[in-house]
């Protein structure tokens, strides 16, 4: 039976309904919905995370968002957190295709957002969410009115020659070696490693937490990713540097740049928010790769933003003054 994991330091938001929901290609998914903690309904956000992510790590966030009058809607992506695997090995991040997300995004769409969230629909998209969500809005078929989109997957500056990788992980694939893990790939998720050192965030309270949580997930949190996974990922971030394509995206987005990001390329970020003909930037510089479990700090700018660029927001006070200059800036630059 699906079950929501709950810590000492990361209780899961009440009110909540947990479902199953089934994709057109057979795959089960984890997904969960909440109400907006306010007497109206603003909209719904929908969380769409990163590699190797589960819905327990957005608690915090899921709060946040409801605490500012919207409805919520969190699933984790096939192959990660309680959804099901394709693979008999469930530690390894794994999916066929990456166009198999599309799947996923559209089983949620069907089965919640229009049946039974409030609108306007919009998507809150983080790392490989933001490329998957990218992609569909280039493609045509994503399901948001508007996009926020935090350190998307354009680049991973983790792998040192791009080029070989993607050559190699094509040759393995071509070998049938596409469910095996990348080479040197291991069990362990990134989320459980030692604080010191780490690529995610600079709060060691927040990292402490999720490491929590992903202890309290077990297989949920997934280690490294399958080959089939690498070579999807290379082929969605070919086609999100295409130019011409990002020019033909017509929603509004918002891009939230980490300026310490280890793991994906900001100034390719930087670059692919320029061709947009509606895509606004904020660069955090001090935020590595998780911007939402990043100090308070760097998430009262991260926030600051969002209130300025999604309508019916509610601006709420800020901790730090800093927050204020960023969203002063962030409503002079949207429409």
């Amino acid at each position: 039976m699906l079950s929501l994991a709950s810590t000492p330091g990361n209780p899961v938001p009440p009110g909540g309904t947990l479902v199953s929901v089934q994709t057109d290609d057979g795959v089960r998914l984890r997904a969960a919905h909440w109400r907006p903690t306010t007497r109206l309904a603003k909209g719904t956000v929908c969380l769409l995370q990163g590699r190797a992510e589960f819905i327990e790590k957005y608690y915090e966030t899921i709060t946040d968002l409801r605490r500012r009058g919207f409805a919520v809607v969190a699933f984790d992506w096939r192959g990660q957190g309680e959804s099901q695997r394709q693979v008999t090995d469930a530690h390894r991040g794994h999916v066929a295709r990456f166009d198999d997300y599309r799947h996923d995004l559209k089983a949620i769409e069907e089965a919640i957002l229009r049946p039974l969230m409030p609108h306007p629909h919009m998507g809150l998209a983080h790392s490989m969410g933001g490329a998957v969500a990218l992609t569909g809005a280039m493609d045509g078929w994503l399901p948001f009115a508007r996009l926020v989109t935090v350190a998307p997957m354009l680049s991973i500056r983790m792998i040192r020659f791009p080029a070989a990788s993607f050559f190699l992980a094509r040759v393995l694939h071509a070998l049938g070696l596409g469910r095996s893990y990348i080479p040197f790939g291991k069990p362990t998720s990134m989320a459980t490693k030692p604080f010191a050192g780490n690529r995610l965030s600079g709060d060691p309270a927040r990292y402490e937490r999720n490491a929590q949580a992903a202890r309290a997930v077990g297989t949920g949190a997934v280690g490294d990713p399958s080959v089939a996974w690498i070579v999807g990922a290379f082929r969605a971030m070919e086609k999100l540097a295409d130019p011409r394509k990002a020019a033909s995206i017509r929603i509004p987005i918002l891009v939230i740049g980490a300026g310490a990001d280890p793991v994906c390329d900001t100034a390719i970020t930087e670059r692919f928010v320029g061709r947009l003909s509606s895509g606004f930037l904020l660069v955090l510089p001090d935020a590595r790769h998780e911007i939402l479990s990043e100090r308070d700090a760097i998430r009262d700018d991260f926030w600051a933003a969002f209130d300025a660029f999604v309508p019916g927001s509610v601006v709420t006070p800020s901790r730090v003054e800093h927050a204020d200059t960023v969203r002063s800036a962030a409503a002079a630059m949207l429409p």
